[in-house]
């Protein structure tokens, strides 16, 4: 089974500077505090091929995963990465995406957009129950927060 989830925020900031957070590892810097306890990064500097290893409060779904980059696209402001060890794997997925979007709006506004994008085994269906933009949301707005209270504010449009 294929499925796609998407949800976005607007973000009054230049979509060059929300694309400084998102395509970067700084958005695990500010996500951190707020989300995981603590995120390792086993491999690289944030560009494709870094794998990361997320570390889950107690009582969450499962303690922690791995997940790697696989599309940092700095023209169209898109980065992508996959579950690649442990975590939604174990629960059946051969595909747990996730991908971030900073889609310009006006010269000091853009939208930041997330999308989960899965594929579950045959027999694994009642997975579906565990996949959801709540998180993801959490990130985008604990990221719109950030942004706005450390963006260099430029006139206004």
């Amino acid at each position: 089974m294929h499925g796609k989830l998407s949800s976005k925020v607007t973000v009054n900031v230049p979509a060059s500077e929300a694309w400084d957070l998102y395509g970067t590892l700084k958005l695990a810097d500010v996500v951190i505090p707020e989300f995981f306890p603590k995120i390792d990064v086993l491999k690289g500097d944030g560009e494709v091929g870094t794998v990361l290893k997320l570390f889950f409060n107690p009582g969450a779904l499962f303690y922690a995963f791995e997940e790697t980059i696989v599309t940092v696209d700095n023209t169209k402001m898109i980065k992508e990465t996959d579950a690649s060890k442990g975590g939604y794997l174990d629960m059946g997925f051969n595909l747990y995406r996730i991908r971030y979007d900073v889609i310009p709006k006006t010269r000091n506004s853009c939208i930041t957009r997330v999308t989960v994008e899965y594929d579950l085994k045959e027999g694994w269906i009642y997975n579906t129950s565990h996949v959801s933009l709540l998180p993801f949301m959490g990130f985008l707005r604990a990221g719109s927060a950030y942004l706005l209270a450390n963006t260099k504010r430029k006139t206004s449009d």
